[in-house]
């Protein structure tokens, strides 16, 4: 009798556990439901890469057909328009250069809120004006969508190591659904508050960055002139009260660090033309706030002579390569 009763409970608990795991593939697979992803650019690409490595079915569209290419060929399914992806998806990522792109994405005549079916998640990790999400969480709101404002900071590198940090703004009974796909394509996820508030972190951010990476590029360059090995002057910040992310990680002279746009004439990274853009953002809402900032309207003015001198197209850290030729050299 106690040998039956033994094979019965063994046999009660192998077939508990296979419900168990039963229902735990059942949650993961319904989990893994596609994926929209609009704005395929050096940024875009790796996070939508990072989303099909975590099992997620993207379906994928940007205006420049080629963008998507690399996607289409590691198993994302590829569409002509963003109201083509909202038809197919009920979550959607978009990550596009500018408040006029984020506007024509989602509410242009093939934009998403043209297709968008009610419930579904909109999460927009574009820099742009903070008014600007909150008018796209109106619009999503009127179609029965969910609209929240997602931007990075990271950079290229981090966005293809997934360690991008996400500061998320909208309504916060929909922060653990976004969470959810944000956790896939960085290391830090953090709610900021309503729609507009993700953005306000970012632009804060790009600010105190702009400013830290020309103030490394004047160091670098004078300590240089003064006869020090970069390397070394690199060496003595990082260990000394000057460190900064612009002196440890991402160094704007040439030969101090590899993997980094300043060891590849400035190719790649972030761009001197969405630097100019974001620092446009910070001027605008400094003046609408009444914000006093001396050295965040330096750096949007700098930046944006960079635009009108050939760096538009290079890596901000160019500013360095900027500064060298204004002295002459």
């Amino acid at each position: 009798m106690a040998a039956l009763f033994r094979g019965s409970r063994n046999l009660l608990l192998r077939w508990t556990k296979h419900v168990d795991l039963a229902f735990v593939s059942t949650r993961s697979m319904a989990s893994k439901t596609p994926v929209g992803f609009v704005g395929l650019g050096n940024m875009g690409t790796p996070m939508a890469r990072n989303l099909l490595k975590n099992g997620y079915p993207v379906i994928a569209t940007d205006v420049f057909p080629e963008s998507c290419k690399e996607l289409q060929d590691i198993g994302a399914q590829v569409v002509d328009s963003p109201a083509e992806v909202a038809e197919k998806a009920d979550r959607i990522l978009t990550m596009l250069p500018s408040s006029p792109n984020v506007i024509e994405v989602y509410t242009g005549p093939n934009g998403i809120l043209k297709k968008v079916k009610k419930g579904t998640l909109l999460i927009d990790s574009s820099t742009i004006d903070p008014a600007v999400s909150r008018e796209m969480a109106v619009a999503a709101e009127k179609m029965g969508a969910v609209f929240m404002d997602a931007p990075v900071s990271g950079g290229v590198g981090a966005a293809s190591l997934a360690k991008l940090t996400f500061m998320v703004g909208g309504v916060e009974e929909e922060y653990n659904a976004a969470q959810e796909l944000l956790t896939c394509m960085g290391a830090n996820v953090v709610y900021c508050g309503g729609v507009g508030t993700g953005q306000a972190a970012k632009i804060c951010n790009n600010m105190l960055l702009a400013i830290g990476m020309i103030g490394t590029a004047e160091t670098m360059n004078l300590g240089i002139r003064l006869g020090l090995d970069p390397k070394l002057l690199a060496k003595i910040l990082n260990m000394s009260s000057g460190r900064c992310w612009s002196s440890d990680t991402y160094n704007p002279a040439p030969g101090v660090m590899e993997g980094v746009p300043s060891a590849n004439n400035y190719q790649g990274g972030f761009g001197t033309t969405l630097m100019a853009k974001d620092l446009g953002l910070a001027q605008n809402t400094a003046t609408n706030t009444k914000t006093p900032i001396p050295l965040g309207s330096l750096a949007h003015q700098i930046f944006r002579v960079m635009c009108s001198r050939g760096y538009a197209n290079k890596d901000f850290s160019s500013v360095f390569q900027f500064l060298r030729e204004e002295e002459g050299q």
